[in-house]
């Protein structure tokens, strides 16, 4: 049945009720501290070490209010995994080919140190993706697997179009791009190791130095 029309043709609007919008906040805030208390247990644990009944307890919450918003310490984890990998992705920008554009090194090194910083900013969630992600499952395994064909992907093109410019000499952009992301990871290893004591601008200078130039000298 349509509502009356008032006198003048329009329609009375519904009162605005802001207590959905509250709801929904409350539901959001309690989701998101699910998440990170089930981070904290997960780092401190271990995943396979951890169990539904830890996640619980860490979060304060009732078992029935955990399964209303993940139904599973696996969705949690895929959950988590989204996250680093977008925040990797954004940190990702295209090399700028125009004539005025910055130097390639310079570029690159932004670029790198953007993405290892990044890593670094969030230690918890990059040691538990690193350590506990590969072989967890099959959606894991296949979302690792497309990131890390995104940036290789990325990385060849760059190749290619600074070898089109004249600006590096012809390589196997293939394996050398898979190359620089094998360096990168390890160097993110070591960051996590070394934690405060990680210095992310010599990290990207020695990278870039072995990549770009190579370890012997000219003759």
């Amino acid at each position: 049945m349509s509502a009356p029309a008032r006198r003048d043709g329009a329609h009375d609007e519904p009162p605005h009720d802001g207590r959905s919008t509250r709801a929904a906040a409350m539901r959001e805030s309690r989701r998101r501290a699910v998440l990170d208390a089930s981070l904290r247990v997960f780092s401190e644990k271990g995943y396979h070490a951890t169990r539904i009944s830890d996640l619980i307890e860490a979060a304060g919450i009732a078992r029935g209010t955990f399964y209303l918003y993940f139904e599973s310490k696996n969705a949690i984890f895929h959950e988590l995994l989204d996250q680093l990998l977008e925040r990797i992705r954004a940190s990702v920008d295209g090399v700028d080919t125009r004539v005025d554009a910055a130097p390639l090194r310079e570029q690159l090194l932004v670029i790198v140190r953007r993405v290892l910083a990044t890593f670094h900013q969030h230690p918890e969630l990059t040691r538990l993706v690193l350590r506990s992600a590969p072989g967890l499952d099959d959606e894991v395994d296949r979302k690792l697997a497309a990131f890390y064909g995104q940036l290789h992907a990325w990385l060849a093109v760059s190749l290619q179009n600074a070898q089109a410019l004249g600006l590096m000499r012809v390589l196997d952009v293939d394996f050398v791009s898979w190359s620089v992301i094998g360096a990168v990871k390890q160097i993110v290893e070591l960051s996590l190791e070394r934690r405060e004591g990680a210095d992310l601008d010599r990290a990207t200078r020695a990278l870039l130095d072995l990549h770009l130039d190579g370890m012997l000298l000219a003759r």
